[in-house]
């Protein structure tokens, strides 16, 4: 219904929200007497008394000029113009009923719909894309779209309902599941490691040739260690730089030098003794990998999916894996 053609001239936006709000109210009931065939169930049916269904009633009448219902002290029932209004107010009542079935759906129904994905480059590339084809036959009914890229995005303006973050997210506002344990490792290939030795101490790297990872900012990605119990961030000479980490991974299994990387880049590498690892006493603290998403309680079936699987596929495929967790209904 169109609230503005019932404005008198001159009423303003004040009018326009008080003519809102009593056409609102007043469908609200009029819809609830012509469903129930009586003022007194409409008003139980809305969870007010009937007199205030009968004044909301009144003011609609009022404001359309016309009766839309024949009262007598036993019935009720719709005049022709309460007939032909309750007409044009089902398609949008059914309208408004859908919307509702289908945010319920979303809620608990069968997984559907489509999904933003954010990782970090090497992270999407390695651990989550490799998953993707078994989600999908998993939950056919839900579209991903996966956005790689090693700058934090923005949940909200980017409209991104599941991040992988390397680290917590400093948001209060989200939620921020570890997956695995976020370690980092020195690395060198075994022929570089026969042939140069390995470092004993961080002071000792000075003597190697490195490799460092430049970052989408632009800086050089700095190697962090624990020493003593003190945090330490180093950076070794460089023999080449990178801003790419799989290229760095390459340069390190081609025998160029060593570098750090994480753990999940080279589980495979060092169990095929392709490389060696060195100063793992001196790794720093973990951070986790963590997978990330809206604190709302409302959460969609579809993330509660995606979260769930992705979480047990990762756990069960990585070292170091910390207890399971599922996402409550």
């Amino acid at each position: 219904m169109n609230t503005v053609a019932l404005l008198s001239p001159g009423e303003g936006n004040d009018g326009l929200a008080s003519s809102f709000s009593t056409s609102y109210a007043g469908v609200l009931a009029f819809i609830a007497v012509a469903t129930e065939g009586s003022f007194a169930r409409a008003g139980d049916r809305l969870g007010i008394g009937r007199s205030a269904v009968s004044r909301n009633v009144q003011r609609l009448e009022a404001q359309l000029d016309v009766r839309l219902f024949h009262r007598t002290t036993r019935s009720t029932s719709l005049t022709s113009e309460g007939q032909r209004f309750l007409a044009g107010c089902e398609p949008g009542v059914a309208h408004i009923v859908q919307a509702l079935e289908d945010m319920r759906e979303l809620r608990q129904g069968p997984p559907h719909g489509h999904l933003r994905v954010s990782s970090p480059v090497s992270f999407g590339r390695t651990v989550v894309a490799p998953l993707l084809q078994g989600f999908s036959r998993a939950f056919p009914d839900i579209s991903i779209e996966l956005l790689l890229d090693d700058a934090r995005l923005d949940f909200v303006a980017d409209r991104i309902d599941v991040a992988f973050c390397n680290g917590r997210m400093e948001d209060s506002q989200v939620v921020a599941k570890q997956l695995m344990p976020m370690r980092v490792l020195v690395c060198a290939s075994a022929a570089y490691a026969r042939e140069q030795g390995l470092p004993r101490t961080v002071e000792e790297l000075g003597r190697h040739r490195s490799i460092h990872l430049r970052l989408p900012s632009g800086r050089i990605c700095d190697w962090e260690f624990k020493v003593n119990g003190t945090p330490q961030r180093v950076l070794p000479p460089a023999r080449n730089t990178f801003n790419d980490d799989e290229v760095v991974l390459q340069a390190v299994l081609h025998g160029q030098g060593l570098a750090q990387l994480a753990g999940y880049q080279v589980d495979e590498p060092l169990r095929a003794g392709q490389l060696v690892t060195c100063l793992d006493a001196y790794a720093p603290d973990d951070r986790g990998h963590h997978i990330c998403f809206s604190s709302r309680r409302q959460l969609p079936s579809r993330i509660r999916a995606f979260v769930d699987y992705m979480t047990q596929e990762i756990r069960s495929r990585q070292p170091g894996a910390v207890e399971q967790f599922t996402i409550s209904a």
